[in-house]
């Protein structure tokens, strides 16, 4: 006969707190100063519980309410208690990464104690016939003991077994069995938690009475009864307190659980995001167990100078691929000096070439002075580093071809980059730097930046190290790329789509972005200087109307006074009948989405944001562009970042170009600070229209939705019209504000909430206007539903090129991450697809520009935007090139529209 299966039930708080005091007097500090006592120890005894019992169902359960409803019936509830350690309350968040990472349920109710939840789950498990054991030490769970539920004690000295508690064992401990144990707890009490009990009866004398009596209200009811006049008079005396102190210790088996004894069963663990965790926490005996695999084998290093460099060019040569990696001396590829380059081509050998010295002429107080010098080895190397024919790679080869293009070496042949292998593997993983990438598929801690250069003051520059002190750190980051790189390439072949992707797309556009980010733009700084000075002004005439209406200066930039302010001075959250939203420290939320519900109840609060938004313009552009400008181009030069949103979208930064305000007049003048490199250049900008509702009339098929595409109609004011049931032609302008900030939020998947709160309707408004809006576009309410059952299903959601994100939560036993997943699910597809679709047009637009006979250059990407400059006289032919492209980039079921236009700013290109 088959067993009947198990489900463990982990009294987390218990865990934690159990795992802290363990470590007291000799707690676990990390290099970072961390105390990782309660992480370690709640790991430990998690893991050794799931390997020795290997229950087919688990869940780990948390108190996450100062406040239950015992409070309710006794103020002094747990009030003797002491504050939670200082250390413990910060590990809490680590705590949950760690049960999020082993794919548990992390469950957790408002209002009850994790107690409830866990007889609760005793109750689902005992009706469906399972067996349940629940991980604790805590004695109260005796009372829900039966031959079903069993309390695992994990502690216990080493080599011996758990402590399992039947109701035999129940009985041979307290003198009483499970069902009279709540009875028992009434009767001694808890000072733990302050359950008052009655005063005079102990264990003992708890047991003889109840199996004297049978139950606590025969005890009462016959407590005439009792021939100890001491025990008499104590019971007729705290009558109601034994009552009451029952209550207090009794189990709610009926909490309110939002979860299925299905979404319970194990689920292999997130390998990745442990080994990310235990790398961060420093735990080795974790990491090695959960790394994807262990690499064991050597790293050899070689030196090889001038004299054997010519070797060393032939055997990359023939190897027909490898691996290079420069080492510099500054991050910023137009400001970095060359200092070595390695070299890798057979698993387990490296190669590092150093820079030579060179000597010069010194000053008056010196014949020489050495400087180290790569020019010579690097025209070299040039041949076989600008031959297409022999396949080269590495990790962020984007920089490292940056930097050899400003030595005028222009790599060619570069067909694999580690950084971005790991990102289409794994678009959501926090990180994909080589010392992580190590870790997590290798197992291998390398030689970390800090080890070579030191920290702080202390820290140096490649340049002023020994090259034996760069070697086997430079060496070992091109044998780890090259072993991540066999690795990943296997990955990659399981996903024949994905492949195509990053061989069609992204590596093409990997070099893309480094001629863009080369080129750079062109600044206005007299036009920055001038709307600085207005800037400024500003911000002191909206301070000191702040300080008048709050009849006191405060420091706007602190959200502890400005909190203290809004709600402890003027109340504005009771005015509105909102709750005060707190952060994770307990001060006063003041975000922009606490002000914005706040902005209609006091004149301050809207001059508070323009306030707060022109001191970024001006910190973040105004004053920051001019001193991004390169000293040799002019020009300033931002960063793409391609391997950083799981969608698949770009970013910038340094400066963030994203961000920059669309519609206020602040933002508009910053776009006209950014011209065409020469009088007779224009800027040209070309925009994706309406791309995010065009790949969703798409995906949905809703024939509302197409048709409106397909005639090419203003598709906001066709919504109007079918939802409020208008002719077109009287759609008002408000009409059509709701109606275009429905069509974009479903690809959001926004609310009701949501859409009350940016359209000033309300809530009621809002729930029929979305109802309505599915009724009239029923395509897309299936859409929606069918990718998010479509990743429950699978787990990830993937775009219409195949790039693929998992969504882990998808099936998570918590609404609010359960909700994000299912939001993912729905906008990922959408917000990936046009991500895709722009990277397309923008390999195809380059391939065609150096075919045309236009010196025209492609300087930014924003959002579903492209900026390009040319001459003025070849404006119309870049103009045509481009819509081309960009309207044919992918067979949509409705036209790709693009908005073009051109000026001398960014701003009348715009």
């Amino acid at each position: 006969m088959n067993r009947p299966k198990r489900l463990f039930v982990f009294d987390g708080s218990a865990l934690a707190y159990r795992s802290h005091f363990a470590f007291l007097k000799n707690p676990l500090i990390n290099s970072a100063g961390v105390d990782t006592s309660a992480t370690f120890g709640f790991t430990r005894d998690l893991l050794r519980v799931l390997d020795e019992e290997q229950p087919e169902l688990a869940a780990v359960v948390f108190d996450v309410s100062k406040r239950t409803f015992r409070h309710d019936r006794f103020p002094e509830y747990k009030a003797t208690r002491q504050r939670m350690p200082e250390e413990l309350a910060a590990a809490l968040g680590t705590l949950d990464r760690i049960v999020d990472a082993f794919n548990l349920p992390r469950l957790g109710i408002e209002g009850y104690e994790g107690d409830d939840l866990m007889a609760t789950l005793a109750r689902m498990g005992t009706e469906a016939g399972l067996e349940v054991y629940l991980v604790t030490g805590d004695k109260d769970f005796c009372q829900v003991v039966s031959e079903q539920v069993k309390v695992y004690n994990p502690w216990r000295s080493r080599g011996t077994q758990p402590m399992v508690m039947t109701p035999a064992d129940v009985l041979a401990k307290y003198d009483v069995p499970p069902e009279r144990f709540r009875d028992y707890l009434a009767l001694v009490g808890d000072a733990s938690d302050n359950v008052p009990g009655v005063p005079g009866i102990g264990p003992k004398r708890a047991a003889e009475l109840l199996n004297a009596f049978g139950s606590l209200d025969a005890l009462l009811e016959r407590s005439a009864e009792v021939t100890r006049p001491a025990l008499r008079e104590a019971l007729e005396a705290h009558r109601e307190q034994a009552l009451l102190s029952r209550e207090l210790v009794a189990f709610d088996e009926h909490a309110p659980l939002d979860v299925e004894l299905e979404e319970l069963e194990r689920a292999e663990p997130d390998r990745a995001a442990l080994v990310e965790l235990f790398a961060e926490l420093e735990f080795k005996e974790f990491l090695r167990r959960f790394s994807l695999s262990v690499d064991t084998d050597p790293h050899v290093h070689h030196r090889v100078d001038a004299d054997g460099l010519d070797a060393l060019i032939e055997d990359l040569r023939a190897a027909g691929s490898f691996v290079f990696d420069l080492e510099t001396t500054s991050l910023r590829p137009e400001e970095a000096e060359i200092v070595g380059m390695a070299f890798a081509y057979s698993r387990g050998e490296a190669y590092y070439v150093p820079a030579v010295e060179s000597t010069s002429t010194g000053g008056a107080f010196e014949l020489f002075s050495f400087k180290l010098d790569f020019a010579p080895l690097l025209e070299r190397l040039r041949p076989l580093l600008e031959d297409p024919s022999v396949e080269k790679g590495g990790q962020n080869v984007k920089y490292d071809t940056l930097v050899l293009a400003h030595h005028g070496v222009h790599v060619q042949g570069v067909t694999f980059d580690t950084l971005l292998e790991s990102y289409l593997i794994d678009p959501a993983a926090r990180t994909h730097g080589l010392d992580d990438l190590a870790l997590r598929y290798l197992g291998y801690k390398k030689i970390a930046t800090r080890e070579v250069m030191g920290t702080g003051r202390g820290k140096r520059t490649m340049d002023k190290l020994r090259d034996e002190e760069i070697l086997p750190y430079a060496s070992e980051d091109a044998d780890i790329t090259l072993r991540l790189h066999q690795q990943f390439s296997r990955r990659m072949a399981e996903q024949p789509r994905l492949q195509e992707l990053y061989r069609d797309v992204e590596l093409p556009l990997m070099k893309l972005l480094g001629k863009m980010e080369r080129r750079g733009i062109r600044v206005d700084t007299q036009a920055l200087a001038e709307l600085g000075v207005e800037l400024r002004e500003r911000i002191a005439q909206l301070s000191k109307e702040i300080y008048e209406l709050a009849g006191e200066a405060i420091n706007l930039s602190s959200p502890k006074q400005v909190g203290g302010l809004l709600f402890d001075r003027l109340k504005l959250h009771e005015v509105a009948g909102l709750k005060a939203k707190r952060t994770a420290t307990g001060a006063y939320s003041t975000d922009a989405e606490t002000l914005e519900t706040l902005r209609e109840h006091h004149p301050l609060v809207g001059k508070l944001l323009e306030h707060r938004g022109l001191e970024k313009l001006l910190g973040t552009y105004v004053d920051a562009l001019p001193g991004l400008i390169g000293a040799k181009t002019g020009r300033v030069h931002t960063s793409f970042n391609q391997a950083v949103a799981a969608t698949g979208r770009l970013s910038s930064s340094d400066p963030n170009l994203q961000n920059i305000p669309v519609r206020t007049a602040e933002g508009k003048r910053i776009r006209a600070a950014f011209v065409a490199g020469a009088e007779d250049w224009v800027l040209v900008a070309a925009d994706y229209s309406q791309v995010e509702l065009r790949i969703l009339a798409h995906y949905s098929q809703d024939d509302a939705l197409l048709e409106a595409f397909r005639a090419d109609k203003d598709v906001h004011a066709a919504t109007a019209a079918s939802v409020f049931g208008v002719p077109f032609e009287e759609v008002t302008p408000e009409l059509r504000g709701r109606a275009k900030a429905i069509n974009f939020g479903i690809a959001y998947g926004m609310g009701a909430q949501r859409l009350a709160r940016d359209t000033a309707l309300s809530l009621e408004e809002a729930r029929a206007f979305i109802e309505n809006y599915f009724a009239r576009f029923p395509g897309i309410k299936g859409y929606l539903e069918a990718q998010v059952q479509f990743a429950r299903k699978f787990g990830y959601v993937e775009t219409l090129l195949g790039r693929r994100r998992p969504l882990p939560d998808i099936r998570a036993t918590r609404r609010l991450a359960r909700s994000n997943a299912e939001r993912m699910a729905i906008n990922t597809p959408i917000q990936g697809s046009a991500a895709d679709i722009i990277k397309i047009a923008m390999v195809r637009i380059d391939r065609r520009l150096a075919e045309a006979d236009l010196d025209a250059h492609m300087l930014l990407q924003v959002h579903d935007e492209l900026v390009f400059e040319c001459p003025a006289a070849q404006r119309e032919a870049l103009v045509t090139l481009v819509r081309e492209e960009m309207q044919s980039a992918f067979p949509l079921a409705v036209p790709l529209k693009v908005d073009v236009g051109y000026g001398r700013t960014w701003l009348q290109a715009h």
